[in-house]
């Protein structure tokens, strides 16, 4: 005759045993794989920035000048006479979800534009993704 303790499953030993090595395992891993994770985000953020200076270079292809503010590749404005777009499809947000910074004519870029965004740390500018980079 079978007891109730005869019943097949695990015990709360064996149940927090597991819990302790995937805890363990998660420990050793997440801090390797979480600096990869931040530069994928600034490389999608390079390459949104690369999307951007595509849709103004098509804008001032059709346009003969650029825009001053980047809303203006989503929608026809009164200034737009060979108006081709919408240039972009909606307002671009940077991977840490802020809009990119724009600003015509730029500063830094030969190109006549700067676009930016601000990293993950928007107080410290050490980590700024740009079109100017070297």
């Amino acid at each position: 005759m079978a007891s109730q303790n005869d019943s097949p499953g695990f015990t709360l030993i064996e149940l927090m045993v597991v819990v302790i090595i995937i805890a363990a395992l998660a420990g050793m891993v997440l801090p390797r794989l979480l600096p990869h994770a931040d530069r994928a985000k600034r490389d999608i953020a390079r390459g949104s920035i690369a999307s951007i200076e595509t849709a103004l270079k098509s804008y001032y292809l059709d346009n003969q000048h650029y825009p001053k503010t980047l809303d203006k590749l989503m929608k026809k404005t009164g200034s737009a006479k060979n108006w081709n777009g919408p240039y972009l499809e909606k307002a671009p947000l940077d991977p840490w979800k802020r809009p990119f910074g724009y600003k015509y004519p730029g500063q830094n870029n030969a190109s006549s534009f700067d676009i930016w965004s601000k990293g993950p740390n928007v107080e410290d500018g050490s980590d700024d993704v740009t079109n100017w980079e070297q």
